[in-house]
């Protein structure tokens, strides 16, 4: 980049913060804030009410999107506020965030689904979540259900999903889904999916599970706990960084109520002083809620205690 467009983008930058200023003080985004203002981030049902309502009628996008398309117009530099994603077959953007909800755009290309070939796996996001398809593009959506994963979710004894019968969509068409027991997939559109979402925050699951679309069998786990999987980079950071003294909060994430950050935080805390960690792992073998957990402290006390016992009579 020559000194003359990064000067022009400096430039652009600081004149774009007024506009974006007045942007989030106007009309129509202190409407989406006042919407959701006394909506408590635990609510799942209220936000999902609110969020289908609003969804229900998209004059509001226009209406909160007109400032900003106004200020590109003026300054091509111009940089709207948003948290953008793009991969190869989607683009799309973060419009309003709260604690509540998180409402995005999406554009998906009818091109880039037909190169790809026919998808073999569909995701349970754990959230639930409202869709309105501004342009539908001709599309079906594929869907599947299965059994919600709760605290006492086991791999090893997963339900397979069942596809349930498509659903043909239409410009305009508001969707719901409790991504905690379905699963979606935009299939055979003509043309390119423009959607409003709106992802809500409480009531959801702390995993994410991907099935085999042909057997319905899941194929892996991960998680979709915010908080937790900052919590587990932080213990990450704190083994790494050879954080001895951090042991209380090593015990404390072994206690925390998401079982998946109980046991990694457990892992770090071996990796970082298996000697401190050891009381702890035997109450986890001996008592913790999940089964899975208890199966895999024991076996890790099997191979922990007699190097642990090598190391002392050395």
């Amino acid at each position: 980049m020559d000194a003359g467009t990064r000067a022009a983008l400096i430039a652009a930058r600081e004149a774009g913060r007024g506009s974006i200023r007045k942007w989030r003080h106007g009309e129509a985004h202190r409407a989406l804030e006042a919407l959701f203002a006394d909506c408590a981030a635990s609510d799942a049902e209220e936000a999902m009410n609110r969020a289908t309502k609003l969804l229900r009628d998209g004059g509001w996008a226009g209406a909160l999107l007109q400032p900003l398309i106004d200020a590109l117009a003026a300054d091509p530099l111009f940089e709207p506020p948003f948290k953008a994603s793009r991969d190869g077959l989607r683009v799309g953007a973060v419009l309003f965030d709260c604690p509540a909800v998180a409402i995005s755009a999406c554009v998906t290309g009818a091109a880039a689904m037909r190169r790809r070939p026919p998808p073999a796996s569909c995701t349970f996001s754990g959230r639930l979540a409202v869709t309105r398809f501004i342009r539908a593009g001709g599309a079906t959506l594929r869907r599947w259900r299965t059994a919600p994963a709760g605290p006492d979710f086991r791999a090893a004894e997963a339900p397979p999903c069942t596809e349930m019968a498509p659903l043909r969509l239409a410009d305009g068409i508001v969707h719901a889904i409790d991504g905690r027991r379905e699963a979606q997939l935009l299939a055979d559109a003509r043309g390119d999916v423009v959607t409003l979402v709106a992802t809500i925050r409480a009531g959801a699951a702390p995993l994410m599970r991907e099935h085999a679309i042909g057997d319905g069998k899941l194929l892996r786990v991960a998680s979709g706990d915010d908080r937790a999987s900052r919590a587990e980079v932080l213990l990450a950071f704190l083994r790494l960084a050879g954080r001895a003294d951090a042991a209380p909060q090593f015990d404390a994430a072994s206690r925390d109520p998401a079982f998946h950050l109980r046991w990694a935080a457990m892992r770090e805390w071996l990796a970082l002083d298996a000697r401190a960690a050891l009381p702890r792992l035997e109450a986890m073998a001996a008592d913790d809620p999940h089964i899975e957990i208890r199966e895999a402290a024991a076996r890790t006390l099997a191979v922990v205690r007699p190097r642990l016992g090598a190391a002392c009579r050395a």
